[in-house]
């Protein structure tokens, strides 16, 4: 229904949620909110399923998943769509009956408070997101005349890229390197290549 990968239904899962007790369902909301700020900490469902189990919620690790993928995939939707807190409740009304009353005020409080700044840091994301290089060919060429080149028989190195922006469109970038400076751009990328290595 929603592109989500869920071991069971939407309605499934928020059965599950409402077998929460409120103040575990918001703590786990605000671990969804930190990582959709911060995007370098994953929600740790070892911890989080740890927590379930301390207050006596006894549910396995895909089930806890599920919660934490279909309310990241609504704050998400959320930040990136600018939704209101109401409009966020509805739309979880929408995709699910199975909201209780106690609930969804958690839901709409915690967006009320940290929503804009969430969505202020999209905005920022999509402002700053750059393409991704797809492919890169080289080729050894002479240069044999010219109008321009006062250094004819001299050898260069003609880069063609293949860059797909964020929304999936092709571009090509093309340039022209004498030998020295393709040695220079070739070292740069092994030592991206090393430091990428040690990550």
């Amino acid at each position: 229904m929603l592109g989500l990968d869920l071991s069971t239904s939407v309605d499934g899962v928020v059965e599950t949620i409402e077998k929460l007790p409120i103040d575990l369902f918001a703590e786990t909301l605000q671990s969804i909110l930190v990582y959709l700020q911060d995007q370098n900490r994953a929600v740790d469902l070892i911890e989080t399923c740890d927590k379930f189990h301390r207050v006596g919620i006894n549910l396995d690790q895909k089930a806890v998943q599920d919660i934490i993928k279909l309310m990241t995939y609504y704050f998400r939707l959320a930040a990136k769509s600018n939704l209101s807190s109401d409009v966020l409740v509805s739309k979880l009304t929408e995709c699910s009956s199975k909201w209780s009353k106690s609930t969804l005020p958690v839901v709409h409080q915690l967006w009320t408070e940290r929503g804009a700044l969430l969505h202020a840091h999209q905005e920022v994301l999509n402002m700053a997101s750059i393409g991704q290089l797809v492919d890169i060919q080289w080729k050894l060429g002479m240069a044999v005349s010219s109008d321009t080149c006062r250094s004819l028989n001299s050898p260069f190195i003609s880069v063609l890229m293949k860059i797909a922006d964020t929304s999936g469109k092709m571009s090509y970038k093309s340039f022209e390197m004498t030998v020295q400076q393709f040695q220079n751009f070739y070292r740069q990328f092994k030592e991206m290549a090393s430091v990428l290595e040690t990550v």
